[in-house]
């Protein structure tokens, strides 16, 4: 099992700390990040938010154009995961 928790990966998170606004944050993530990860990275959080307020998985999957699959992936990690959809959903309610 990969240690999620690695030096490198606390280092990522170390990094997303340091920046201060959201214009320092998009850069970042622009030069980390091709276009399509980016559509992912935020069709994820979307999954998730849509998740959070009881949407059904077929409809998240019509608006998002994704697979019941991948909402069902998404949602797993929503309900059993460390919480940092959550966490990011309560703390930046749109």
């Amino acid at each position: 099992m990969i240690n999620w928790r690695s030096p490198k990966v606390k280092k990522l998170a170390q990094a997303f700390l340091s920046l201060k606004t959201e214009s320092d944050t998009l850069n970042f993530l622009r030069d980390l990040c091709t276009l399509d990860e980016l559509e992912e990275l935020s069709t994820r959080l979307e999954i998730a938010r849509m998740l959070g307020k009881g949407v059904s998985y077929r409809k998240i999957a019509e608006r998002t154009k994704v697979s019941t699959t991948t909402v069902t992936r998404i949602a797993y990690w929503f309900e059993h995961g460390e919480g940092g959809y959550k966490n990011i959903i309560s703390k930046n309610k749109r």
